[in-house]
C-alpha cells in the first residue's frame, strides 16, 4: 500500500524589514538602541521630576532661594500676619487693587524704564513705596534733585522714626541719597532716605538677601520698613514693560566716562597698528656669509637620522627619492604615483613588480639596522644604473 504525503504549504514571502534583514539591523545596532532608549527615559523623568518647578534666580526674588535671593524674609513677613503679593509685570501691578493700606517694594529696580517708572507712581498712588536700591536715573524721574553716593558698610538709625531708633545696619556695600529726611546717615546722605510721594529709598537692599538678612539688626529693619501695613505688594519689574517707543541700550545705564575711554583706547589701538605696521625703508637683502656644498648637507642630514635612530624616516626618504628619479628618467613625470612608477620600471627592465616594489614601495620593511639601511641605498642605486642603461 502506497502512502501520499502532501507537502506543507509555502511560508508567505517575507517583508522588506523582516527576517534576517531586520535581526542583523538590531543585532549590528543594539548599543546605539539601548543609549536612546535610555536617553529618552532620562529625559522623561527630568521632566517629569521638574514639572511646576519653575526656578527663580534674581537677586531679592522673593521666590529666590540662594543667597542673593529673599525668600527667607519673604516667609518671615508672611509668618506674621502679612500678605505678601507677588507681582512680575507692569500690568499686574496695575491689577493688584492698591490702597493706602498697602506697602509696595520694588527690588529689581535696574529694569525700571522712564515709562514703567512714572506708572509705578501712578498705579501706587496713595501707597507707601520702598524702591530697593534705585539707580540714579530711577530717583531722578521721580525726584530730580536727588543724587546717590557710596555709604559706610555699617551704620545705625539716627532719625525722628521711632521704628528704627537703635537698630543698626550692616551690609557688604550700600548707597545713600542726599534727600533732607531719612535714616541710617552716612556720606551726607541717609541709605533709607524719604523722597517724594510718600517714596523711600532704601539704598541697602542687600540686608534684605538670605545671606545678610541676620547680620547686625537688619532683620529688625526689614520687618519694621515692609511689615506697618497688612498687605505687601512684592513688584519686580521688567524691561518688557517699557513702552514700544522707548529704546534703552548699554549706554543708558553706562558712567559718563565709558564713553570717552572707548575713544581713547581705539585711538591707541590704531596708533599701535600704525606704528608697528609702518616700513622704515625697503627691506635689505644680505648674501650668505658661506655656501655649503649640497653632499656637505646629504651627509650632515644622514648624521642627523643616524643619531635620532630614525630608520624609518630614513628609508621613506630614500624610497621617495628613488620614484622621483626614476619617474624622471622614464618621462612620467613627477606627479606620477608609486603605483605607476613601479609599474613602468618593471616593464622596463623585464621583471616582476613585486620585485620593485619591494624597493620602491613605501609600505615596504624597513630595515631593522643601518647596514640594511646602507645595502637599501645601494640597492636603489643599482636600480638607477639599470634603468639608465636599459
Amino acid at each position: 500500500m502506497t502512502t501520499t504525503r502532501t507537502a506543507p504549504p509555502p511560508a508567505p514571502p517575507l517583508a522588506a524589514g523582516d527576517g534576517p534583514v531586520r535581526a542583523g539591523f538590531l543585532r549590528r545596532n543594539r548599543i546605539w538602541l539601548v543609549v536612546g532608549v535610555a536617553l529618552v527615559l532620562a529625559l522623561v523623568v527630568s521632566v517629569w521630576a521638574t514639572q511646576g518647578d519653575q526656578r527663580y534666580s534674581d537677586p531679592l526674588d522673593p521666590q529666590n532661594p540662594d543667597p542673593d535671593g529673599a525668600q527667607a524674609l519673604a516667609q518671615v513677613l508672611g509668618d506674621e500676619g502679612v500678605d505678601v503679593t507677588i507681582v512680575r509685570s507692569a500690568d499686574e501691578l496695575h491689577d493688584a487693587d492698591i490702597d493706602s493700606r498697602t506697602t509696595v517694594l520694588v527690588t529689581g529696580t535696574e529694569q525700571l524704564a522712564e515709562s514703567t517708572t512714572r506708572r509705578l507712581r501712578r498705579d501706587a498712588a496713595g501707597a507707601e513705596v520702598v524702591l530697593a536700591d534705585p539707580p540714579d536715573y530711577v530717583v531722578e524721574v521721580l525726584q530730580q534733585d536727588v543724587r546717590s553716593a557710596y555709604a559706610d558698610d555699617e551704620t545705625s538709625g539716627d532719625c525722628g522714626d521711632e521704628r528704627f531708633d537703635d537698630l543698626r545696619l550692616e551690609v557688604d556695600s550700600a548707597a545713600s541719597y542726599d534727600t533732607a529726611d531719612g535714616c541710617f546717615p552716612s556720606n551726607d546722605g541717609f541709605v533709607l532716605a524719604t523722597g517724594a510721594d510718600a517714596t523711600t529709598y532704601f539704598g541697602a537692599g542687600e540686608a534684605l538677601t538670605n545671606d545678610q538678612v541676620l547680620r547686625g539688626d537688619n532683620a529688625a529693619v526689614a520687618l519694621r520698613l515692609l511689615g506697618g501695613h497688612d498687605r505687601l505688594v512684592w513688584y519686580l519689574p521688567s524691561y518688557e514693560d517699557a513702552a514700544d517707543d522707548e529704546t534703552s541700550s548699554v549706554w543708558t545705564f553706562a558712567p559718563d566716562w565709558v564713553l570717552p575711554s572707548l575713544w581713547l583706547v581705539l585711538f591707541s589701538a590704531l596708533a599701535l597698528m600704525w606704528w608697528r605696521g609702518r616700513r622704515i625703508g625697503k627691506l635689505a637683502t644680505e648674501p650668505l656669509p658661506v655656501v655649503v656644498r649640497a653632499v656637505e648637507t646629504t651627509r650632515s642630514r644622514g648624521r642627523m637620522y643616524r643619531r635620532a635612530d630614525d630608520r624609518p624616516y630614513a628609508a621613506a626618504a630614500l624610497r621617495a627619492a628613488g620614484r622621483r628619479r626614476l619617474a624622471d628618467h622614464l618621462r612620467l613625470g613627477r606627479g606620477a604615483s608609486e603605483t605607476e612608477v613601479i609599474g613602468a620600471v618593471a616593464r622596463h627592465l623585464g621583471r616582476r613588480e613585486e620585485e620593485i616594489g619591494a624597493l620602491l614601495a613605501a609600505h615596504a620593511p624597513v630595515p631593522g639596522s643601518d647596514s640594511g639601511l646602507v645595502q637599501l641605498a645601494q640597492e636603489l642605486t643599482q636600480l638607477d644604473r639599470e634603468v639608465r642603461r636599459g
